[in-house]
């Protein structure tokens, strides 16, 4: 179901919050936090909002926003979103070879930079974005921290995109 911009401005912040809560993963605090910038001229005016907020948060709290997504191939439980997210690339049906390969990523970049691997995968190729995987862990820990702010912030922007009218 979309929502427009007109509505989003008028909801109370329980309603508001129901609605944007989830387009940063398992973090509704932002939405909590961009009401009070309300209102909103579009969607990017919008998205704008809730970059500024993530952007200013200490990075203790920017690294938690990271490591709240999923890893890529995973077979944990995660938020409808990141479902449908990692199925348009095929990452919910892969052969055992193919998720020992990304699991071995997983724990190399976790092992490397402490952090979880975030990439903004819609409309890319799986092998597009195991290519930029294995590519990214010659970052540095900095690098890779700005990469993934920047990657969440495309994930924030296609959500969004998809929700609001």
């Amino acid at each position: 179901m979309q929502v427009s911009i007109e509505t989003l401005n008028q909801m109370g912040q329980d309603d508001f919050v129901g609605v944007l809560g989830s387009i940063f993963e398992e973090t509704p605090s932002i939405a909590e936090q961009v009401w009070d910038e309300r209102p909103f001229v579009d969607v990017l005016d919008l998205h704008r909002k809730m970059v500024d907020i993530v952007e200013h948060m200490p990075l203790s709290k920017q690294i938690e926003l990271i490591n709240v997504h999923p890893e890529l191939g995973s077979q944990s439980k995660m938020a409808a979103a990141s479902v449908q997210e990692q199925a348009s690339v095929g990452f919910d049906q892969i052969s055992q070879p193919m998720y020992e390969r990304i699991k071995g990523l997983n724990q190399t970049y976790r092992q490397k930079f402490g952090l979880t691997f975030v990439m903004a995968i819609k409309g890319l190729t799986r092998g597009r974005v195991l290519a930029d995987f294995e590519k990214r862990l010659n970052n540095s820990r900095d690098d890779e921290i700005k990469t993934a702010l920047s990657e969440i912030f495309k994930i924030a922007r296609f959500r969004l995109c998809d929700l609001v009218d």
